[in-house]
């Protein structure tokens, strides 16, 4: 089972279950889980291939979702679930395919659609380190920063960097074998009737008002609400922002 990082105790309100994106962890999210989980219990996930997840040979979202449904089984579920990109499509085909298992849901810039954009140049950067060379986190980012076309990701690819190990806590040859299907979204019958949020930057192009027409034949009481000043990273860019915004709408 996925690796999963606890937040506080159960309460009578419905626990919150986080799956995060590409590259990312569960450890990532720490801060907004620990603020939202004066209140509920909160789980962070690790997803297959990332952190300290089991490695599998494949990475679709049929994968990922029956992983978040067996954490959520564990957990005697059902939990408001919160995804972001990668997540969020993740999170996306658990409800679709096990609402029973999902109380609410929480998009975060992202949609059920495919993207053109490829993040395998990140995979090539990572895998271009010279990990016997690292001695502290810091001698792998001068590596990576001439090699990353945005520098503000450089701390964040550092996240998964296990030092001691001299080793990336991602499964990057998966990763890129897989990233097709990372970057698609799966024909997936049926809808989700339950109530959900997506929840953008409004700096971000990951959610148009072109996929709108596709948002809500899965997801007819979807609502849509915007942080002004943010990109994809919302979360790390207006974290007081994007926690308020969460808190509010779970009510």
């Amino acid at each position: 089972m996925l690796n999963v990082i606890h937040h506080g105790a159960r309460t009578e309100r419905p626990g919150l279950l986080i799956a995060h994106g590409l590259y990312g962890s569960g450890r990532n999210w720490g801060v907004i889980a620990k603020r939202l989980s004066d209140s509920r219990h909160v789980v962070a996930a690790d997803m297959r291939n990332h952190g300290a997840s089991p490695w599998f040979d494949t990475h679709s979202y049929a994968d990922m979702a029956g992983d978040l449904a067996a954490v959520l089984a564990s957990l005697d579920g059902p939990y408001d679930v919160m995804g972001h990109s990668m997540g969020g499509k993740a999170a996306m085909v658990l409800a679709l395919t096990r609402p029973e298992l999902v109380h609410r849901l929480i998009v975060a810039d992202i949609a059920p659609v495919a993207y053109e954009h490829s993040q395998i140049e990140y995979i090539k950067a990572m895998q271009a380190v010279d990990l016997s060379r690292v001695e502290k986190r810091s001698d792998a980012g001068d590596q990576l920063l001439p090699l990353v076309d945005n520098p503000d990701l450089v701390p964040f690819f550092l996240q998964a960097l296990d030092v001691r190990n001299k080793r990336w806590l991602l499964n990057l040859d998966v990763l890129a074998q897989e990233m097709p299907k990372i970057l698609g979204f799966p024909e997936v019958s049926g809808s989700y009737e339950g109530k959900v949020m997506f929840l953008s930057g409004a700096e971000s192009h990951y959610v148009t008002r072109e996929h709108r027409d596709r948002i809500k034949t899965l997801f007819p009481a979807a609502q849509f609400a915007k942080i002004p000043g943010a990109g994809h990273w919302l979360h790390a860019e207006k974290p007081r922002e994007f926690e308020a915004a969460v808190r509010t709408w779970l009510g």
